[in-house]
């Protein structure tokens, strides 16, 4: 490997990091690095004072455009959009990067609801831990419109993110696993008990699965939601299991060979306030098609 491209791969993982954190997909963010890389392959890597901090400039550059870009395209998107999941093995090396609660697939959620560069301003301070200065520098503005626009993204993520305890993942695998087992025996009591009173449940299809079209709200009409799916499912060869997806459990249910939702959750530390399903088939097929190639390759 030569002197530039072994730079670069040092690099990699961080700028990986960045680009999936702003983007909300594992493909969008290997275009960035892929186009970052022909800049740098490019570049006279002799004149440069500070490698690492041309390259997240270069990335975070690259992944606004793009994100300005998404922006505009999921303004016409049918029903609510979610952030794609990295690979299912938590053990691959882009997914070692500051694996914290940063990269969790609701974080990522809640990201969307701030302005791009807020989100870039945000993601560097606040995750990466540049500082305002070098931050400021990368998004090419003044240190103190950094400053404002990494306290907007604070205050606003303060306000939109739903009061809820520590991150435990122990407590979430065992909700999950009590949802998986109220899918398979259905019964209202039982999903009446799983979630909280103001509930939310979210559900992308991206126009190509059945999904609700908008947020569903309150114990009742999510406890009557999941009987409905869970007796849909008696006799069609569905089975569930439970899987690390960004550093969190998820339940990944399949209908034979194919991958049909991947579902995760917020809780109140006794049950779930939120569940996000994914039911886009290209996003899951993606997802799929490592979680099986990972399963085979445990097995030799």
């Amino acid at each position: 490997m030569d002197p530039q491209t072994a730079l670069f791969q040092q690099h990699r993982s961080r700028l990986f990091g960045l680009a999936y954190r702003m983007l909300g997909t594992p493909g969008d963010a290997e275009d960035v690095l892929h186009d970052a890389w022909l800049r740098w392959h490019a570049q006279d890597t002799t004149v440069l004072d500070d490698a690492e901090a041309w390259l997240v400039t270069v990335t975070t550059r690259l992944a606004l455009d793009r994100l300005r870009r998404a922006r505009i395209e999921r303004a016409h998107y049918p029903g609510p959009w979610l952030p794609e999941p990295l690979l299912a093995d938590s053990d691959l090396p882009e997914a070692q990067l500051e694996r914290a609660e940063s990269l969790t697939l609701s974080f990522l959620l809640l990201l969307e609801r701030l302005s791009a560069q807020e989100r870039a301003a945000f993601l560097l301070r606040e995750v990466f831990d540049y500082s305002h200065a070098e931050t400021a520098a990368v998004l090419g503005i003044s240190e103190e419109a950094c400053r404002q626009r990494v306290h907007r993204a604070r205050q606003r993520l303060r306000e939109d993110r739903p009061r809820q305890p520590a991150l435990d993942i122990g407590r979430q695998q065992r909700l999950l696993e009590r949802f998986a087992d109220a899918l398979r025996q259905p019964d209202l009591d039982s999903l009446r008990a799983l979630f909280a009173e103001d509930a939310l449940h979210i559900s992308d299809g991206g126009g190509l699965a059945s999904a609700t079209l908008h947020p569903l709200h309150g114990v009742e009409r999510l406890a009557r939601l999941y009987l409905q799916i869970g007796l849909q499912q008696q006799g069609h060869d569905v089975r569930h299991e439970i899987r690390p997806l960004n550093g969190t459990p998820a339940l990944l249910s399949w209908q034979g060979d194919t991958l049909v939702t991947a579902s995760w959750i917020d809780d109140d530390g006794e049950r779930i306030s939120a569940i996000h399903a994914l039911r886009h088939p290209e996003k899951l097929a993606r997802l799929a098609a490592v979680t099986k190639s990972t399963a085979a390759a445990s097995l030799h």
